[in-house]
């Protein structure tokens, strides 16, 4: 049978306490005795399970963490966008699965076992403890740092916040070891911890920190910043000459990007971690009912101005093209970047079953009507038994991540554009000459301070490419670009009330935009009420659709980090709140 790691139960339990010192004091495991249990390697891998079981999110929580994404509309804005939204709303911190890493750290190390095997362990165990604090970081900023398990006496328990640069400085020596360390054969279930997907971690992260501190002046790291933009590049590069991924392309643009997605064992040859799941072990998740229902899902789908970013098949922007904000639906797709029909339902789009499928008002309120992830079966649109494997890291990502960190570092150059942009373009279907000028949409929309027309390609393309796998919001909150959250929630473009419109290309109407439901409905078409309060036209009677008008969104200077929780700072009153929460 073929290993799904993150099915297995472990025989390490993990006393989950209210109070901070419980989190940090209390034993990871059901009397497990060190002396007794860390004798050989198996025992190092079957406690390093425990790693995976509590690190791995679900499937549905990487997509749903782009409902704080710039691009997507839904029901309505997180309270954290949109609400009054202080640090009685935040959770505790959680510190279980730290205490569970530095526990198996302080007692692993027999001699017994193989030095190799200590190292590779060790190497596991101390990726898990990165990507739990790069999660923290990312949330407050600064945070205690503890490399050890705690006692109810320890001192360390209730100590402040150490500096974001030391945190984050321990994190890039837990990743270093972990990429110099772990075993560095190809995992082909896409289940595993390996030597390339902790570089390719480490990339991440270090994109992330480096660009957070140049953009970030008022955190007062920016002297620090190309240092982990040097590391960011290294480690992508070091993925780049192994030669063990590629980007998966098979020559059909119109099918390639969306198998990552919808397939039920990983794509290993770009795919290098994943949520697995599978249909025979029963190990589903319900991320197809979420997009195709009007009550379980939050009727997620993305905004015109994300959508007008695609590029047409020949390179050219669509954004060129004379009142582009105009177009009907049906033309507006046409000719476009392939990887937009594999991302929302587009002309032609059927159900495996072979019944059209045209954007469904019932499920979107801007038209476009995510597809990403969603399988095909109509069956599954109502029970939580989708089985398509969920990307966490992919190789897509890490040339994207080389191509960034190289045009932040000032060194990127139509060569690299070869071997990373060029590279995805080419997948997709689309002309892959570089850019000649700064894209103005791009500047005036997006990024008005960058003037790079690499980076505004590498820019747009990594919204493209990665488009609903969990990573947008850690971008805006690292280009301090936070305020696009306040963007408009912008649809489809409508030519008048009262028009049946026809949204798959196939001659019959689909939508109708009425300011009050007809007494007879034409069969097939959805009747979207323009209530002009939450919904309305651009332009009074026609327009593009415009949804949640009666929402004011703010993103302030203090929202690129959460607030610590009140109940924190009571049980331990060496926490400072950070600037402008209260």
């Amino acid at each position: 049978m073929r290993k799904i790691i993150f099915n297995l139960v472990t025989i390490l339990t993990v006393v989950y306490l209210s109070s901070c010192e419980d989190f940090l004091t209390s034993e990871p495991i059901d009397k497990l005795v060190p002396g007794t249990f860390f004798q050989t390697e198996k025992d190092l891998a079957l406690f390093s399970n425990s790693f995976y079981q509590r690190g791995i999110p679900d499937g549905l929580s990487v997509v749903q963490a782009d409902e704080m994404a710039d691009y997507t509309s839904k029901i309505q804005s997180p309270k954290f966008i949109a609400g009054a939204y202080d640090s009685g709303d935040v959770g505790s911190w959680n510190w279980s699965d730290l205490r569970n890493i530095n526990y198996f750290l302080a007692n692993f190390n027999n001699e017994a076992i193989p030095q190799e095997a200590r190292n590779h362990y060790e190497g596991v165990a101390r990726f898990w403890r990165a990507y739990f604090y790069y999660e923290k970081v990312k949330r407050y900023g600064d945070v205690p740092w503890y490399s050890k398990p705690l006692s109810t006496e320890d001192e360390d328990l209730y100590k402040p916040r150490d500096p974001r640069s030391m945190v984050m400085d321990s994190v890039l020596a837990d990743l270093n070891f972990a990429a110099e360390n772990i075993r560095d054969t190809k995992d082909n279930s896409s289940s595993l911890i390996t030597r390339q997907v902790a570089l390719a971690f480490k990339s991440r992260v270090s994109l992330f920190e480096g660009t957070f501190r140049k953009y970030h002046p008022e955190f007062n790291l920016q002297a620090s910043a190309n240092k982990f933009l040097e590391v960011a590049a290294d480690a992508a590069r070091k993925i780049m000459v192994s030669g063990k991924y590629a980007i998966y392309n098979t020559g059909n643009p119109d099918k390639d990007y969306r198998t990552l997605f919808i397939s039920e064992n990983p794509v290993n040859t770009e795919v290098m971690l994943a949520v697995v799941y599978n249909n025979a072990l029963r190990r589903w998740h319900n991320i197809t009912w979420k997009f195709n229902s009007a009550t379980y899902g939050s009727r997620w789908g993305l905004n015109k101005q994300f959508v007008n970013t695609y590029l047409m098949t020949d390179g050219t922007r669509f954004t060129d093209k004379s009142g582009y904000d105009e177009i009907l639906f049906v033309d507006e797709m046409e000719n476009r970047d392939s990887r937009l029909a594999q991302t929302i339902r587009s002309l032609g789009y059927r159900r495996s079953d072979g019944s059209p499928a045209p954007p469904n008002f019932g499920y979107t309120y801007t038209g476009y009507h995510l597809l990403k992830f969603s399988l095909d079966d109509k069956s599954l649109d109502g029970t939580s038994e989708a089985y398509n494997s969920i990307t966490l890291i992919r190789y897509g990502e890490v040339l994207l991540n080389y191509a960034e960190a190289m045009a932040e570092l000032g060194r990127f150059d139509e060569s690299i554009w070869n071997q990373t942009i060029a590279i995805l373009r080419r997948r997709a279907g689309v002309n892959a000459l570089p850019p000649v000028e700064a894209d103005p949409y791009m500047q005036a929309v997006y990024f008005p301070a960058i003037s790079d027309k690499y980076l505004l390609e590498i820019r747009r393309e990594r919204g493209i490419e990665l488009c609903y796998e969990g990573l947008r919001y850690d971008d805006l909150l690292r280009w301090k670009r936070g305020d696009l959250l306040e963007m408009s929630w912008k649809g489809i473009y409508v030519p008048g009330l009262d028009i049946p419109m026809d949204l798959d290309g196939n001659g019959t109407p689909d939508v109708s935009f009425v300011l009050k439901s007809p007494q007879t409905a034409t069969p097939g078409v959805f009747y979207f009420v323009i209530d002009n309060k939450a919904s309305r036209l651009s332009e009074g009677v026609k327009g593009n659709i415009l949804w949640r008008e009666d929402e004011t969104r703010v993103f302030d200077e203090k929202k690129y980090l959460y607030p610590i929780s009140e109940n924190d700072i009571i049980l331990n009153p060496a926490l400072t709140q950070n600037p402008g929460w209260k």
